[in-house]
């Protein structure tokens, strides 16, 4: 692999010009392609094989005209202090926007009546106008929102209170200005670490190619795919962290091969060659683990999971192509003056020895003490991860400022919590010999388990299918609402033995339950499967047992430390109003599993690029521990500023004003600091130096098994180094650099 990668890097340095050129085209038919395409229909999901979704597709059957999946709106009226929503000049008011909403668009299904749908609260200060749409969220036009924003104004002009909930109000969530944020702190890292504008602009200029190219094409596909409105947003976060990362791998081994003394066009095929191998690896590794995703069989998950690997495969092209090309434009400039310097510092023998040295050293003195103090200390911080409760947000996570939090808190006042998330229970009576009987029944047996609110059953045309809408007493999100969804499920199976009627609960509260249950489920088998599958393929590429079990344990214990940190932050509210955590709740469901995936791949790029030094200089000779100090000196700066940019990144979009974004960039950006920091610089150079020659073994068998991936690049370097004075040396070396 090394020698083809060399073979590219020089082909594409000497052909810069025209591999520029086809980069820039596909960034402009992907770009056109986003802006021509239609918006994306629906950001919903489903969950097969749970009763949820079972009991959707019940209704769609059975109901086909009732747009179960459609959007959904609740305009809350609050009167004023001494008033009621039922005084006549309110009641008027409230009456007159019901008609305004019915006349107001097309795409509205019904509008409900709060005083004839008893939606008015027990002490009269409290209304609200159910609103049913005929297409999902994302496919509300801007007049439809418009009408319904507009339709409370004039009530408000009358002093009552009046908010809107639901999701017909459901937008592109916007991170604001803090990810650029991110990528200015990028620039600084990059700057302080080469010393040169240009090489510092040149990752920055191909990542954001390389995310342009991704983002643009997941846009442009996003209606036919049916992509969530957040897909593109993760895609751009990873994309971008990874991007930026592996094109400043490939730049740093191309300026320590010029620093070398050889031509530009040599140090771009070497540097491609050597570097660009573990980018290969890394970027294959983040790829697997997300596409891997799709074994969950979430399908909005799997698609998250597709688009973000599509994005690393781009980046992972984008490194091993257009940063040789950039770099055959930059010429001299990509080595500063301080660079040349550091560089002839580094060949003499009184040279100081850098950081990265100096904290090799110090862990080969201590390492008893430096791994327990790492282990220990990621362990204290794992602790409230045995705590961890899954859930999905609802309108009580949005932040206080927005109307639908407002309408949320407004209901929750009125006519309590459980309205936020009404339960709905379908009864399938078509094999039952009364169905009403049977119907009235289940209503009995709700009411027993003790919930807010029981609405009598009502059946569809054909009097085989009933619904019975429950209002839970707490939140949506509780442990309570949950356990009455399961409380009705088990008397759902009393219920069929008896009369042979179906009982299912569906509804957005019941579809979160499900699918939180559900990702619990797999997190455990996917975790395995990862774990697993970077065992293999860091034993592929250090031809080692002991080093790969290292990696994959140190990788497990940043995982649940970074959960740990995540519980105690969302979940119990520590630090929450640094990060703008308003509301504490349960931990989105995806997140414990989308991490896994996205952390694994970052895992292995930092044990890949640092241990591969090591392997490297033990290979040739060194021992086990001035191997370990090898490594760090070589590779401590890059991996370090690499782990800072992702940080940076990912830290960008905690700012954003949606929860599921600020969750996701908090968890992978401490859990880049813990893998990067603890576990990569302290805790892996640590062991390495207790288990000395035993790290590196690998029995005979399976070293002859084994195929050898040259990772690290050495039977290229052996190819290079053949004397021009020995029989095909020239030729042998013109013949490998041909193309």
């Amino acid at each position: 692999m090394a020698t083809f990668l060399y073979k590219l890097g020089r082909l594409t340095f000497r052909r810069r010009r025209f591999v520029a050129l086809i980069w820039v085209a596909l960034l402009a038919v992907a770009g056109i392609g986003a802006a021509t395409a239609p918006a994306a229909t629906s950001s919903s999901f489903s969950i097969p094989g749970t009763e949820a979704q079972r009991a959707f597709d019940l209704l769609e059957e059975r109901n086909p005209g009732t747009s179960a999946d459609g959007a959904t709106a609740r305009v809350v009226f609050k009167a004023p202090e001494g008033e009621k929503v039922t005084d006549p000049a309110n009641k008027s008011e409230i009456t007159g926007i019901v008609k305004e909403l019915r006349s107001g668009s097309k795409q509205i299904a019904s509008v409900a009546d709060p005083f004839e749908a008893q939606a008015v609260s027990q002490n009269g200060s409290t209304a609200y106008i159910s609103v049913s749409y005929q297409v999902s969220s994302m496919e509300l036009t801007d007049a439809t929102r418009d009408s319904l924003e507009d339709a409370g104004k004039d009530a408000q002009k009358s002093g009552m209170k009046v908010e809107i909930g639901g999701d017909a109000l459901q937008v592109m969530p916007h991170t604001g200005t803090a990810e650029i944020i991110g990528v200015v702190i990028a620039a600084i890292v990059l700057v302080i670490t080469f010393g040169s504008l240009v090489a510092a602009g040149l990752p920055l200029v191909t990542a954001l190619v390389g995310v342009g190219i991704g983002v643009s094409t997941i846009t442009a596909l996003a209606s036919v795919l049916d992509l969530g409105s957040t897909t593109s947003i993760l895609a751009m976060m990873i994309g971008l962290a990874v991007g930026i990362d592996y094109a400043l791998f490939i730049v740093s081994r191309y300026r320590a091969e010029l620093a070398e003394g050889r031509e530009r066009e040599e140090a771009a095929g070497r540097a491609v060659g050597t570097a660009g191998s573990a980018v290969v690896f890394a970027g294959l590794t983040v790829v697997i683990a997300l596409v891997g995703l799709a074994v969950v069989n979430i399908p909005m998950l799997t698609k998250m999971g597709f688009a973000a690997a599509g994005t690393v495969a781009i980046a992972v092209l984008i490194a091993l192509t257009l940063v040789p090309a950039a770099l055959g434009f930059a010429g001299k400039r990509v080595m500063g003056r301080k660079a040349r310097k550091a560089a002839e510092a580094e060949k003499s023998p009184e040279a100081k020895p850098n950081m990265g040295t100096r904290w090799a050293r110090f862990v080969l003195r201590k390492p008893v003490w430096v791994m327990l103090v790492g282990v220990l200390g990621l362990g204290i911080i794992a602790v409230p991860a045995a705590s961890l409760e899954m859930g999905l947000p609802d309108d009580g996570a949005q932040p206080k400022s927005t109307t639908q939090r407002q309408a949320y808190d407004m209901l929750s006042d009125g006519f309590g919590p459980g309205f936020n998330g009404p339960l709905l229970v379908v009864v399938d009576t078509k094999n039952s010999s009364d169905g009403k009987a049977a119907a009235d029944r289940v209503s009995e047996e709700i009411e027993a388990i003790g919930v807010g609110a029981v609405i009598p059953p009502a059946f569809n045309k054909a009097g085989d299918t009933a619904t019975i809408t429950v209002i839970p007493k707490d939140r949506p999100s509780s442990h309570a609402t949950e356990e009455v969804v399961h409380s009705i499920r088990d008397a759902g199976a009393d219920v069929k033995s008896d009369t042979g009627a179906e009982v299912l609960v569906t509804g957005a509260t019941a579809m979160n339950i499900d699918f939180s249950q559900k990702m619990n489920d797999a997190l455990l088998p996917y975790l395995a499967l990862v774990v697993g599958l970077a065992f293999l393929l860091l034993m592929l590429v250090f031809r080692s047992i002991l080093v790969p079990l290292k990696a994959a344990l140190g990788f497990l214990l940043s995982v649940v430390a970074a959960l740990g940190a995540v519980v105690a932050v969302f979940q119990w509210g520590w630090l929450g109003s640094i990060f703008g955590v308003e509301q504490t709740g349960p931990i989105m469901s995806m997140m414990p599993i989308f991490m896994v995936g996205v952390v694994f791949g970052l895992a292995m790029d930092y044990e890949v690029f640092l241990v591969t030094r090591m392997r490297e200089a033990y290979v040739h000779g060194e021992s086990p521990g001035q191997a370990i100090v090898t490594g760090f000196k070589h590779g401590a700066r890059v991996v370090t500023a690499a782990a800072v940019i992702m940080m940076a990144v990912f830290s960008g979009f905690i700012g954003s004003s949606e929860q599921m974004i600020k969750m996701i960039g908090f968890s992978l950006a401490i859990a880049v600091f813990f893998d990067a920091f603890v576990v990569r610089m302290a805790i892996v150079p640590a062991v390495l130096a207790l288990l000395g020659k035993k790290a590196w073994w690998l029995p005979r068998w399976l070293d002859r098994a084994l195929p050898n991936v040259d990772v690290e690049g050495e039977k290229l370097q052996k190819q290079l180094t053949v004397e021009p004075g020995a029989e095909g040396g020239e030729s042998g070396e013109r013949e490998l650099v041909r193309v």
